[in-house]
């Protein structure tokens, strides 16, 4: 049955004597005599489930998984030789049935709630009422013993003691490894060779919980014992060093309290802390199971049986570490993202080759505008494939653009250019992968003087910010819950699983890759590796830390200043507000503003603060910027129409199409101008530049002018621009790219205001509509959207409405579109509070249209998905943060009643200023 996720063998005491002792005399007791175990036959390792147990490895516990391997499937994990690990990845082989662990039900509260499950009493088998029976069932048979764990005293009392009580027992070896010896894989590797020589059948493993169970489960094959017991405090029970419970305190489900009265310091934190929410499991993942013959072998493959399993062709590398051209199946894909890393390239090319000549790999290099000759130094490496990305885009938007790149993979491996990798690291990554069924794998990130990098995170929650505010780096023994770096030793000695870790170096199982999509490109740089790894849990995928896999960080490559420690912190909260309802985010932002303050003096802190409590001063950190060459983009560039309607813009229309004149030398984009009613030199202007079609309608009418122009377009996707926004070529490209190849069938870039020469009411409004959540999410409020071939057919001919963004945006459901984060186009905002005004009304005479449409029930849209003025109210009202942001939400406010009220007035008592049904626009921002 299951036990709080622990599988457990439902035995009686004389069975569970009777399998342990058969299995511990099958084998010859001579020295060396089961080496041939690694060939076919495993030991069995027996442990005593109680709910310490449940707490370590159940469900919720830090090793769960780890356990349910089979014994001995890593033979080689550890090696140094990276052919013998290669060989190894591709068949892993049945188990027989009675291979693995057997564990046994131990713990009052485990036997009680099998006892429930199953309507039968079964009885306690706990490792020190089984030890004397199978010592003297061993004493009977000659059968080979030996000891490992407690302190050389204890060891000492124990050898006195088993020569006076058995005489007869044959002792092999006793060992008294210190903790360095068990943290060290060399020297664990030798202490199992040693004990091996010795002829061990029985091995009584004495390390103390998890460290026992985890060191047989490495190394325990290497012993060639048959059976290893991890029974705990055994070792002190003989030696007589610890005095056991009394029986009555064992039968009333106590002896946890005596043992916390006896050693209150040592168990205090197991007893009150540790195990308590393994009650908790216990009630919630417990089970019998239907098929009890079928446990052996689910145990074996660590409940999963994914499709990567069976036999597989033993790797191979290529001659003399050659990557792999695009377009070529690999084993991995390497994606590594630059910026500035030139001096880096050198140390991780040499360790992806040597890496190459075992296992089949592809590189690709993601570089974000570099300014110190990246892109130059990367001429040196022919086979490695490099992308620019026509900006400083950002660590998951570099990624998105590599992992675009084709060529089909069974892995993909994200690395920082900062890494140096010791041999064989992703061949282990990737055999820990396939053995598994993993969808991610980490590797141990080791510090440049070797140190291991506490890399290992836990899953942003509240109590934790508050924890690591009030603690740091200190008390870093402190409850999982009260902090969320894992500082534990023990956890980056052994494999296990893990929420998620430093993104420096990951590798994500392909067909995981393609289902989680794009990385979240909203965090410009930190958070987003916390987000891919969150979306991949969710999808029900395990992720798992590999210390065989050993690189270097160097930690430099996106350097550190002020303004990127308050990115962290900011994107911190923007992580949490993703997930998270309002007010777990209002709390959880606290705990990041209490952490601040408490470190404000620190130089690296300086200006943090300030940035966490200024929201309005977020869009000011650093973020995508567009490169200022476009040479690098030139092959590269994705095909699409860019349509611009045009009514009298003969003062804009200039600098609009000199952003787009780079893209337009590609010969992959046509640009099209549909002058429409223009009075002016609109059309003189656009015909000046080469390549551009320019349509002249003599009907003023934007949607007019955009049908014309779809007649004439003949690319896809096509990107609908107004006059006077200017769009760079990386904008643009990544906007093409993402219609392209994404799920999506609409999108936009990002924008920004620019403010110069406005008001200070202008400038108040729009501040506060930046901070209105809803103008972010939409297609609508940045002058340009994009449509895919399948998007614009749901749309058909563009209907008579102003606003045709407003309309566009309301016939997608937001999974179907998308806010691209790019450099951001301009958006000039009017100088005047009038200019304003007329927009608005326009704007709003639009939503009347778009709503008289909804109730007479177009086809075209969904009345549910209409714009919520209540909600927008409600969001404005939200974003007061304080007297600055209260004052720019009373403007907003104000200068919203006015329009509204004007538009709604009789157009015989208009305004002589504001006439009701002109073609209402702003002046003011056309004036250069």
């Amino acid at each position: 049955m299951t036990l709080g996720g622990v599988e457990v063998d439902l035995l009686e005491f004389d069975d569970a004597i009777a399998q342990i002792t058969a299995r511990a005399a099958s084998g010859d007791a001579s020295p060396g005599a089961n080496r041939n175990r690694r060939a076919g036959g495993r030991p069995m390792a027996v442990v005593s489930a109680n709910l310490d147990h449940v707490a370590q490895f159940g469900t919720d516990g830090r090793w769960y998984g780890t356990l349910t391997y089979r014994l001995g499937h890593q033979d080689d994990e550890g090696s140094e030789d990276p052919d013998t690990i290669r060989e190894d990845v591709g068949a892993i082989p049945e188990s027989s049935s009675d291979a693995g662990w057997l564990t046994l039900l131990d713990g009052a509260p485990l036997v009680a709630e099998a006892n429930r499950l199953t309507g039968k009493n079964w009885p306690r088998l706990a490792g020190s009422d089984l030890i004397g029976p199978l010592l003297d069932a061993a004493e009977a048979e000659g059968i080979t013993v030996g000891f490992l764990g407690g302190s050389r005293l204890v060891q000492g009392l124990l050898s006195r003691r088993l020569t006076r009580t058995r005489p007869n027992l044959v002792i092999s070896g006793i060992w008294s490894p210190d903790r360095s010896v068990l943290a060290d894989d060399a020297a664990s590797r030798r202490l199992a060779a040693a004990i091996a020589a010795s002829g061990t059948n029985l091995l009584v493993v004495g390390l103390g919980k998890p460290r026992q169970e985890l060191w047989i489960a490495r190394y325990g094959p290497y012993t060639d014992a048959n059976v290893l017991l991890a029974f705990g405090a055994v070792v002190d029970f003989l030696a007589g060093a610890m005095q056991r419970a009394p029986r009555w305190a064992s039968d009333h489900g106590v002896e946890w309290l005596w043992r916390l009265i006896l050693e209150p310091r040592r168990l205090a934190r197991r007893y009150l802390v540790d195990d308590p929410p393994g009650l908790v499991q216990l009630r919630r993942n417990s089970y019998v199971q239907v098929a009890p013959q079928q446990g052996a072998a689910h145990r074996e493959h660590g409940g999963l049986l994914p499709a990567t399993r069976g036999a597989r062709p033993p790797l191979t590398g290529t001659p003399n570490g050659s990557f792999l051209p695009p377009g070529e199946s690999a084993d991995v894909v390497v994606y590594v993202v630059t910026y500035n890393s030139a001096e880096a390239l050198d140390e991780l090319v040499a360790g992806l080759r040597v890496e190459a000549e075992t296992i089949r790999l592809r590189v690709v290099v993601a570089d974000n505008d570099s300014a110190d000759g990246t892109l130059q130094a990367l001429d040196a490496y022919p086979d490695v494939y490099a992308l620019p990305t026509g900006g400083n885009l950002g660590y998951a938007s570099g990624i998105n653009a590599a992992m675009r790149v084709p060529g089909g993979s069974d892995a993909v491996l994200v690395l920082n250019p900062d890494i140096a990798l010791e041999a064989g690291a992703i061949t282990a990554m990737y055999q820990r992968m396939i053995g598994s069924g993993a969808g991610i794998v980490i590797p141990q990130l080791l510090e440049e003087d070797g140190s291991t990098y506490p890399s290992l995170r836990r899953e942003p929650m509240l109590l934790r910010a508050v924890g690591d505010a009030l603690f740091g780096s200190r008390f870093t023994s402190r409850p999982s819950w009260l902090a969320e770096m894992d500082y534990e030793a023990e956890s980056y000695r052994h494999p296990h699983r893990v929420e998620w870790a430093t993104g420096a170096a990951l590798l994500v199982r392909s067909d995981l890759a393609d289902q989680l999509g794009d990385w979240d490109e909203q965090f410009f740089l930190y958070s987003e590796e916390v987000d891919y790894f969150r979306r991949a849990r969710e999808a029900g995928e395990s992720i798992w830390y590999e210390p065989r896999a050993r690189m270097t960080h160097r930690q430099g490559g996106s350097g550190s200043s002020a303004q990127l420690n308050a990115l962290m912190a900011v994107n911190r909260i923007r992580y949490v507000r993703k997930y998270r309802s309002k007010r777990y985010a209002a709390a959880f932002r606290a705990a990041v503003v209490l952490a601040e303050t408490l470190r404000c003096y620190k130089r690296t802190r300086l200006g943090v603060l300030r940035a966490v409590l200024s929201e309005q001063s977020w869009n000011t950190l650093p973020g995508p910027t567009a490169a200022d060459s476009f040479a690098p983009l030139r092959g590269q560039f994705p095909s699409g129409s860019v349509i611009i309607p045009a009514h009298n813009e003969e003062t804009v229309i200039g600098r609009t199409l000199d952003r787009l004149v780079p893209a337009l030398s590609t010969g992959n984009i046509e640009v099209i101008v549909a002058c429409n009613g223009c009075t002016d030199g609109t059309a003189e202007v656009a015909k000046s530049y080469d390549g551009v079609l320019v349509l002249q309608l003599e009907q003023a009418s934007k949607t007019t002018a955009l049908n014309a122009a779809d007649v004439e377009a003949t690319l896809w996707p096509r990107l609908y621009l107004d006059a006077d926004i200017e769009i760079s070529p990386a904008a643009l490209r990544i906007v093409l790219d993402r219609l392209n190849h994404g799920r999506f069938l609409a999108a936009r870039p990002a924008f920004r205001y620019e403010f110069d020469g406005a008001s200070w009411p202008v400038r108040a409004f729009y501040r506060a509509r930046r901070r209105i959540p809803s103008t972010s999410q939409a297609l609508w409020g940045a002058g340009v959207y994009g449509l895919t071939e399948a998007g614009h057919a749901r749309l058909g001919e563009f209907p008579p409405v102003t606003a045709d963004d407003l309309l566009v945006d309301r016939l997608f459901a937001p999974s179907e579109k998308a806010v691209v984060h790019t450099p951001p186009v301009t958006v000039r905002t009017p100088r005047t509070v009038n200019g304003l005004l007329a927009i608005l009304r326009r704007n709003y005479r639009g939503q009347a249209e778009l709503g008289d449409q909804e109730r007479a029930a177009s086809p075209l849209l969904s009345p549910s998905s209409g714009l919520d003025t209540r909600l927008t109210a409600r969001e404005l009202v939200r974003s007061i943060r304080g007297p600055a942001s209260a004052f720019d939400a009373t403007v907003y406010a104000g200068l919203v009643v006015a329009a509204r009220y004007r538009r709604t007035q009789p157009d015989a008592q208009a305004d002589a200023r504001f006439p009701a049904r002109e073609w209402e626009r702003d002046a003011s921002s056309r004036v250069h």
